[in-house]
């Protein structure tokens, strides 16, 4: 026999970014232990619908973990309870029947409410766009076993391209800083040879522009805990290390070119 629990929710609702938000309260009766979290507001939406209410707006696209639309903030921790998962992945067997669950939007200056649930992320785009790509033509692409790329460092670049840019790391700074995020971006390049060419460009621009719109990393390590991929720390002192050399190195090479 299929296991059911009953929650109430108290979700956040705002009809457009320049509106004031409120909490409403919702309860979820007989929902499955096996159900996601996205299933459960699923269902509650289903029920506002059928009330001729409007449902609650969230985003969500491939719910498997993959794409990082899935960000709220849950009971005030950045995808849930759950250590490595997000909001997704979360199941309601995670909760006691009875329990009060608060929903939120991502909070962030650099994320404005664009309805309910539903943030603008676009400024983490931006970073990418200033930089996390290679565009110098290398030609055809030359058998993998050509590039000898050491384990250690391959494993790191991987560790680093895990990240979904779900946004978390910056809800959960209390400096809403983005450094975990950006130096993933960044990493999971530097680190390989192909990334080697525009390194110290790529480094410069990425951090200048997360700094036009994210605040300052001061160490307190909540961006890691609130992951869903559990990015490592030690991707941010690479990336601050890389941008001291990359203001010397570009200076230089802006002087060879002036």
């Amino acid at each position: 026999m299929e296991e059911t629990l009953n929650v109430t929710l108290k979700v956040w609702r705002q009809d457009g970014p320049e509106d004031r938000g409120r909490f409403e309260t919702y309860a979820a009766d007989n929902i499955s232990t096996d159900a996601s979290f996205l299933e459960m507001l699923d269902v509650v939406n289903e029920q506002l619908t059928d009330d001729g209410r409007e449902p609650v707006c969230f985003e969500s696209d491939c719910r498997e973990g993959i794409c990082g639309t899935c960000d709220l903030m849950i009971d005030g921790k950045a995808h849930g309870p759950e250590k490595g998962t997000a909001t997704c992945q979360l199941h309601m067997r995670k909760y006691e029947d009875g329990a009060t669950i608060v929903i939120e939007p991502f909070r962030a200056k650099a994320f404005p409410i664009l309805k309910d649930l539903a943030v603008n992320r676009a400024a983490l785009d931006a970073i990418v766009m200033a930089g996390g790509y290679i565009s110098v033509n290398t030609g055809a692409a030359p058998d993998a076993n050509l590039i000898p790329v050491p384990k250690e460092a391959s494993d790191q670049a991987f560790d680093a391209a895990a990240c979904i840019g779900c946004g978390a790391c910056v809800a959960a700074c209390p400096n809403s800083a983005a450094q975990l995020f950006t130096s993933a971006k960044i990493q999971h390049l530097n680190l390989v040879p192909q990334g080697q060419a525009e390194r110290w460009k790529r480094t410069e621009a990425m951090v200048e522009t997360m700094e036009m719109f994210f605040g300052s990393c001061t160490n307190h390590g909540e961006c890691h805990d609130a992951c869903p991929k559990e990015i490592p720390l030690d991707l941010i002192a690479w990336t601050n290390r890389d941008y001291i050399k990359s203001k010397n190195k570009n200076r230089k090479l802006a002087g060879q070119t002036g």
